[in-house]
């Protein structure tokens, strides 16, 4: 867990921008919070994995896949800005994200 400030959010917000424009071959600028991730810019979950791994090497955690998958069933991500919430909640609560509900 990490506690979250602007800089995290900051660089959260630019690697998935980033990471998403790169995958599914769009230019950063035409991604908004708003950008449907499978209809706007054709991505899948599989995306939404490599993030994890990227974010739990970057900020150093060991994340239960199983226990993100229980949340996000609950917390389906459609867009953009909902894949930031969730990945800020992931790095800041880690595996106690569960218990948010």
């Amino acid at each position: 867990m990490a506690s979250l400030n602007d800089k995290i959010k900051e660089e959260v917000r630019e690697v998935i921008y980033d990471f998403f424009a790169e995958e599914c071959e769009v230019d950063v600028a035409e991604i908004t919070d708003d950008s449907n991730i499978i209809g706007d810019l054709e991505g899948d979950s599989l995306m939404f994995l490599a993030l994890i791994e990227i974010f739990t090497k970057k900020y150093d955690q060991e994340i239960d896949l199983k226990t993100i998958g229980k949340y996000s069933i609950k917390h389906p991500v459609e867009t953009i800005g909902e894949l930031i919430e969730m990945q800020l909640k992931i790095i800041e609560y880690g595996n106690k994200i569960i218990e948010l509900d």
